[in-house]
């Protein structure tokens, strides 16, 4: 099993814990951070698909939208999330 601390980077400048302790996330923060980030991206993309969709039905459009922002949040957004806040998102494991 890998050790979550390897997701911590060195341009992390919060509160480092002890040499040795476990890291996880702290799933609030990290739901804050990723919310942030996917409003704009789903609104952007709402804007260019809507004019592209009008009339049709909403399945339709979702099946549009639903496969492009998969794939920013799978290949852009959430590696970008962990590099650049993994200081405030990791947090000790407590014991």
């Amino acid at each position: 099993m890998s050790d979550i601390s390897s997701a911590q980077t060195p341009s992390s400048t919060t509160a480092q814990p002890a040499a040795g302790a476990s890291l996880r996330p702290d799933r609030s923060r990290q739901f804050l951070v990723t919310l942030f980030g996917v409003y704009p991206i789903i609104t952007l993309i709402l804007y260019l698909v809507l004019p592209l969709t009008a009339g049709w039905p909403i399945w339709q459009t979702t099946l549009i939208v639903t496969p492009l922002m998969v794939a920013i949040m799978v290949f852009w957004m959430i590696p970008q999330i962990q590099k650049r806040f993994a200081g405030f998102i990791m947090r000790p494991v407590r014991r």
